[in-house]
């Protein structure tokens, strides 16, 4: 499970990464507002842990343009700030728990959990374009009700597309988010190049309407209307 700790003080943000990571998540951490609002776009997360207090684009700010972008991943505050009136702002922005600090490591493990129960009942397990379809529990995918055979990579690509859709999708955040690379190779790039390639022969070459689609000079999107 992945978990995005947005903290500019660095002691409490090493902290909470080493803490995490020994329960067994996956951390990433961002020290900006901004670094944590690019992030949750580009990557995927089940949980993101967020400071109020943070330099340039604070918690608030950053956490209400992503509930205006429709972002439904559980979102924790954790704040100095203690006060009715903040606790009351934070919820109210779309945060689902607020912590206050100091906190006990227990307890917010604790509160961890409670968020990711809460989230997979509504955790996207189908994913839809038009008339293409993936079912991420069966590991199915089918267009026009007509089964796509695809290799793991091929299905994790489609994947990432998938959950960004509507938005372009660079070789950067493929890479990241299906080799777990953060640094540009020009080979990596060919080959994300080439499933993209497989893809399209699979996906779209049978059918009118293409959905797989090149943003020249900047990624790949996939979206139901022409370019």
């Amino acid at each position: 499970m992945r978990i995005l700790v947005v903290e500019d003080e660095r002691k409490i943000a090493e902290a909470l990464r080493a803490g995490l990571a020994g329960e067994g998540y996956e951390v990433v951490v961002a020290a900006t507002g901004e670094e944590g609002f690019y992030l949750v776009n580009a990557e995927t997360f089940d949980l993101v842990i967020l400071d109020i207090m943070l330099p340039g684009r604070d918690g608030i700010q950053v956490l209400t343009t992503l509930r205006e972008r429709g972002l439904q991943t559980p979102v924790l505050i954790l704040t100095a700030r203690d006060a009715i009136e903040d606790r009351v702002l934070g919820l109210d922005t779309g945060a689902d728990d607020y912590m206050t600090k100091p906190f006990a490591f227990p307890e917010l493990l604790a509160r961890i959990r409670a968020l990711v129960r809460r989230g997979r009942a509504d955790q996207t397990l189908k994913l839809k374009a038009a008339d293409l379809e993936m079912d991420l529990v069966a590991r199915k995918v089918t267009r026009s009700s007509q089964p796509i055979e695809l290799t793991v990579k091929e299905f994790e690509v489609l994947e990432c597309l998938m959950r960004h859709q509507g938005h372009v999708v660079s070789r950067e955040m493929i890479a990241r988010e299906v080799w777990n690379e953060t640094t540009w190779t020009a080979p990596l790039y060919n080959v994300i190049d080439v499933h993209i390639a497989r893809l399209r022969r699979k996906v779209d070459e049978p059918c009118p309407t293409k959905l797989i689609q090149t943003v020249r000079g900047v990624g790949f999107v996939v979206r139901e209307d022409e370019p």
